[in-house]
């Protein structure tokens, strides 16, 4: 709530409104707004985001050691972000020639319905990767021509290998098999996915020489949202109760270890009797207690106050000792 002016503070702008002076109004500070679209909600909790970010993360380490190996030049691929966007909004910020892989993940899973993945690569890699192999330095450059049937055979062996190291990531949730089901050169003519469907956009930086250019995973957000509920969220609880049960044997392991090295008593008793007080206190040298247990039988070892085994008393090293014989499943309190 805004403050009250003082009886004071508004006698004086009254006098500077009178007097023609400029009443400079305190301006509030910018906030930041983050726009929100109800017509498409977000269907994604920060939770499936870190799995997806976990995911592709391993798939960009993959991706380095292939680009590296394939150019022979140092290739670094980063997870740079991502989105939750209508297809018609990603279709629209690609250029009308562009690599294109439709993919199908090869999911075996019969309760998980087939739908297409899109693998693109930016032109300025994609014209880089064809300079490279076909002998050349591999300059980036951007051009705005369709493909050539040379340039889209050996781009398809590209796509193909990188389709396949999606397999990897994914293992510990479900098992693929991803194939390229078909190599697209111009990104207006694809039917497969609808054009106001939510999309997930993951985009991977690759930077080569210095040059950075992007390959972008899209992947349609309802089925992908299936496949995080029923596996990646059921793989996430069983590591996490893996976890606890490995924290509950460390927990474990600590308190056995700390009462290993506790100290207790172990008192050996051969047999108990009965007294009045007053034969306690009349109690002489060389005087005699009958007991009601044979000098050869076994003497009981109790560890506390708790009975624990029995056995045989004699010496060792002339030192008493005993010879356990039997121990006491049930302990007795």
């Amino acid at each position: 709530m805004a403050d009250t002016l003082t009886q004071e503070q508004i006698d004086a702008l009254l006098n500077q409104a009178l007097s023609g002076e400029v009443i400079q109004r305190t301006e509030e500070p910018e906030r930041n707004i983050k726009e929100y679209d109800f017509r498409s909600p977000k269907k994604f909790t920060k939770e499936k985001v870190r799995s997806i970010e976990t995911i592709f993360e391993s798939y960009a380490r993959l991706l380095s050691s292939y680009l590296t190996g394939l150019l022979r030049l140092y290739c670094k691929v980063t997870l740079i972000s991502i989105e939750e966007q209508r297809y018609f909004e990603y279709n629209n910020a690609l250029p009308d020639y562009v690599i294109m892989g439709l993919l199908d993940l090869g999911i075996e899973e019969k309760n998980i319905e087939e739908f297409t993945t899109i693998l693109q690569l930016s032109n300025s890699l994609t014209y880089m990767l064809i300079d490279r192999l076909l002998g050349g330095s591999g300059t980036s450059t951007e051009l705005d021509r369709d493909f050539t049937e040379l340039e889209t055979s050996v781009m398809s062996k590209v796509v193909n290998d990188m389709a396949k190291f999606l397999k990897e990531p994914w293992k510990n949730y479900l098992n693929l098999e991803p194939v390229v089901t078909t190599l697209e050169t111009n990104s207006r003519v694809i039917s497969t996915v609808g054009y106001d469907e939510t999309m997930i956009i993951v985009a991977l930086e690759v930077t080569v020489n210095d040059n950075k250019s992007i390959i972008s995973v899209c992947i349609p957000a309802l089925n992908l949202d299936e496949i995080m509920q029923k596996y990646v969220t059921k793989s996430n609880k069983i590591a996490r109760k893996n976890t606890d049960l490995t924290r509950e044997l460390e927990r474990k392991e600590t308190i056995m270890n700390t009462l290993n090295q506790t100290s207790l008593t172990l008192t050996a008793v051969l047999s108990e009797t009965q007294l009045q007080m007053s034969d306690v206190l009349h109690l002489q040298v060389n005087d005699i207690i009958p007991l009601d247990k044979n000098i050869s039988g076994n003497v009981v070892l109790r560890v506390g106050d708790a009975t624990w085994f029995d056995g045989k008393l004699g010496i060792l090293n002339n030192k008493k000792a005993v010879k356990i014989e039997n121990v006491y499943r049930r302990i007795e309190v």
